[in-house]
């Protein structure tokens, strides 16, 4: 496979010897380096790599050049090349003009010259961002194939599950490749057999479940113990950090997730409101990290694995999963998150994956190119998708109920949206139906202000309108949960009436503790959590502070 390129420009013989020179000595070994002495040259030679079918990393420009300056060279790259990392060189007095590139253009980071020494001041960074765009890198890869229909819902499950648990594959679309339907002919397989997975050891599986798949792929779904000292339900945020606080702090830790690590924020393009990342992280980044930390501690890991109940056998909790197996626990930290919540539009179930998404914007992008989509919802899940979708799609429109987005969603997403041409925040305005023969194919959209309605062409609908609790499992374990399906937890159980019949200790239940005993939520399950990463993270940890003290109680 031929090696990603980085391109470098700067104007500057001396300059551009320095840097290159800088970057061979690092990167040689994984990225080809190439240079340019102008905008104008780089941009010539970013066009001629795209013919060429090559695959650029990254493109770092010196931002005072006569012809064409930097921001301007990296704004038309990022046409051709949305994925690469664009990073700015500049001296002190440039430093405002990439400050607001990083809005304009999505600048990924400023680099200040001198650079020297490289070690400090060049590699860290870079590496850092090599790191991020690899993640997020699709080659086109022969080891696994997915091979199906853009409008079917088992496919999209597929890709989603497979891209949320960072596994890299090709797809296929039968319709439009030749490819896939030579390889379906090879193998002596139908369209009556889709979606088809093809692997690397000429194996393959048809109409796969996603426990098939994540057993194929080398996840595991069957826990080696009987009994641990902590289960953590649910591999988002705060799970991942119950995970690696309870194993480094020396507990016998088991993590269950019935999809992909990361929950929400793992689907999220772009987080750039977290503590210690100035430049922002994709979910997938998060995500990827988080589970090498979990693994490197020693924490147990199924997935894909779901929890069907909970059985008390006090002082253990009897745990059973969707395969009919069971585990013991001594204590339990539940932290499931949320759904999105359904829109409620006409014919809105009919196309679910087949052109109407809850998130996966990461994983439908690519099918957007060119094709007019809709995000439905203000928050900062909504604004992030539709910045992502943006680089694809040729306009996404956002529709809110609210005439704009000021008081839903962060202040740098709307600097963003405002400077971003394709996309169109429609205020006052709903989804009422969608509509398609197959899959989507127009929207009938109303305004809530005049009652007026429009059907417009549309190819994608993603909707991120709020989100509901994933507690409906337990219902069998009678938890105390609000009046909207959050779990209640500490000095707050005490306004339940039932409080006292289910409460036998002589303490009150510690902070993050439900009305059970030893059993806990953390991040956005629980009532009056923050719904933030960072909150998430935090309850996260503390519910295994929590955790020991209960444990000393046993």
């Amino acid at each position: 496979m031929k090696k990603p390129i980085i391109l470098v420009v700067d104007d500057d013989a001396q300059v551009l010897r320095a840097i290159e020179r800088d970057l061979r000595s690092r990167y040689r070994k994984d990225y080809r380096i190439l240079s340019a002495a102008s905008g104008e040259e780089a941009l010539q030679t970013v066009e001629e790599l795209k013919l060429r079918n090559e695959e650029v990393a990254l493109l770092l420009s010196d931002q005072r050049m006569p012809g064409m300056l930097g921001v301007d060279f990296l704004q038309k790259a990022r046409r051709h090349y949305p994925q690469a990392k664009r990073i700015l060189l500049t001296a002190y007095s440039d430093t405002n003009a990439a400050i607001r590139a990083i809005n304009e253009v999505q600048l990924d980071y400023y680099l200040m010259k001198p650079w020297d020494p490289p070690e400090e001041k060049l590699y860290p960074m870079l590496d850092d961002q090599l790191t991020e765009w690899q993640y997020l890198y699709r080659p086109d890869l022969s080891s696994i194939r997915l091979i199906g229909y853009q409008w079917s819902p088992q496919t999209h499950a597929i890709k989603d599950f497979l891209a949320g648990n960072l596994i890299p594959y090709a797809w296929l679309d039968v319709e439009f490749n030749d490819k896939a339907k030579e390889l379906l002919q090879l193998g002596e397989l139908t369209l009556k057999d889709l979606p088809v997975l093809l692997f690397e050891d000429g194996t393959h599986l048809v109409k796969p479940t996603l426990t098939e798949v994540g057993n194929k792929v080398g996840l595991k779904a069957q826990a080696s113990e009987q009994l641990y000292d902590v289960v953590i339900i649910g591999a988002g945020p705060a799970g991942l950090a119950a995970a690696v606080y309870g194993a480094s702090e020396g507990l016998k830790t088991l993590l269950i997730e019935r999809r992909a690590p990361g929950g929400q924020a793992g689907t999220s393009s772009r987080i750039e409101n977290y503590l210690g990342f100035p430049n922002g992280l994709s979910g997938a980044e998060l995500t990827h990290r988080a589970i090498s930390q979990v693994q490197r501690f020693g924490a147990e890991f199924l997935a894909p694995q779901e929890v069907s109940s909970i059985t008390l056998q006090d002082p253990y909790k009897l745990i059973r999963l969707a395969d009919g197996s069971e585990v013991n626990a001594r204590s339990i930290v539940i932290t499931t998150g949320v759904n999105y919540r359904q829109l409620g539009a006409k014919n809105e179930e009919q196309f679910t994956g087949a052109g109407v998404y809850y998130g996966a914007a990461n994983t439908e992008a690519y099918a957007c190119s060119n094709k007019d989509v809709y995000v439905v919802g203000g928050g900062n899940s909504a604004g992030q998708a539709a910045m992502y979708l943006s680089k694809y799609a040729k306009s996404v429109h956002i529709l809110i109920r609210k005439p704009d987005l000021s008081s839903t969603m962060s202040q740098y997403l709307i600097d963003q949206i405002n400077v971003t041409d394709n996309i169109k925040v429609c205020g006052h305005m709903t989804l009422k139906e969608i509509n398609g023969n197959g899959h989507l194919e127009s929207v009938t959209v109303e305004n809530i202000k005049t009652g007026s309605r429009e059907t417009v062409p549309a190819e994608s609908v993603f909707i991120f309108i709020g989100a509901k609790p994933c507690t409906d499992w337990i219902e069998s374990l009678n938890i105390i949960r609000n009046d909207r399906g959050y779990i209640e937890t500490g000095r707050e159980l005490m306004r339940y009436d039932d409080y006292r019949k289910k409460w036998k200790l002589n303490r009150e239940p510690f902070l993050l503790e439900s009305s059970i005993p030893g059993v806990f939520a953390a991040g956005d399950v629980r009532a009056g959590a923050m719904n933030r990463i960072a909150s998430a993270v935090g309850e996260g940890a503390m519910s295994i502070k929590m955790v020991h003290e209960y444990l000393a109680e046993l």
